[in-house]
């Protein structure tokens, strides 16, 4: 793997940091879609003790996304065996919530590969702005899944991995697929649910804004200038 992935020693309060900045970047007028992001959730057993959670922290998600407007969303999952579904694309709040509440984990493996296939195909027929997808595990060919992030990096595509959990094997593979498509890694557990909330909300102003918003920070910090090298950006 390449030694440019982002350290594991950047600190909650530079990620918070950024996340400030960013959200002061005017965005789309509200009522205009200007982007489109895909939000996939792994939704098999492993993640049942942390999906009330979760869910609320998605829910709060959607609601910053209705006030900042512009953007339409697509919810996706997979669970219990080769159960994969994806939502309607949708730029109403109460829409989404209903989605989201809808779903409940059931076991099955990982279906990762279906996830990015299914971006993939969604851009070819109109342009997507980012993929997020947040899960804790990897039970798949890395292989394949790194040539599908990297057709996600060819059609300028970034993709979030927020991992839940520390599983190294995980990590690694998160942080490799991330790369690839020229988006970024984070991981979350129980106690730090607040930055993944918080990261959501900048991949929906980003999904919106773009890079712009990152060229536009006067601050320069440490924390900006990591996560712009994870999006893959040059200053």
């Amino acid at each position: 793997m390449a030694d440019n992935y982002p350290s594991k020693k950047s600190s909650q309060h530079d990620i918070q940091a950024f996340l400030k900045q960013v959200a002061k970047t005017p965005v789309a007028i509200k009522g205009k879609s200007h982007g489109r992001l895909i939000f996939a959730m792994d939704a098999t057993a492993s993640r049942e003790q942390l999906w009330d959670m979760a869910s609320d922290i998605h829910s709060e998600m959607f609601e910053t996304v209705a006030n900042i407007g512009g953007l339409s969303i697509q919810l996706c999952y997979y669970r219990g065996y080769k159960e994969f579904k994806c939502f309607s694309w949708t730029d109403q709040p109460v829409n989404m919530l209903a989605s989201i509440n809808s779903v409940r984990c059931l076991a099955g493996k990982t279906q990762i590969e279906k996830v990015l296939n299914h971006a993939v195909n969604q851009t070819k027929k109109e342009p997507i702005q980012a993929l997020v997808f947040v899960g804790d595990a990897m039970e798949e060919n890395v292989d394949k899944l790194g040539e599908l992030a990297g057709q996600l990096g060819i059609y300028k595509v970034p993709a979030f991995f927020f991992q839940e959990g520390s599983n190294p094997v995980v990590t690694r593979a998160f942080k490799h697929f991330a790369h690839l498509s020229g988006g970024a890694y984070c991981a979350f557990d129980a106690g730090s649910a607040h930055v993944l909330l918080e990261l959501l909300k900048a991949v929906a102003i980003y999904a919106v804004g773009g890079l712009k918003a990152l060229e536009n920070n006067p601050s320069k910090s440490e924390a900006v200038k990591k996560l712009t090298q994870q999006l893959g950006y040059k200053t």
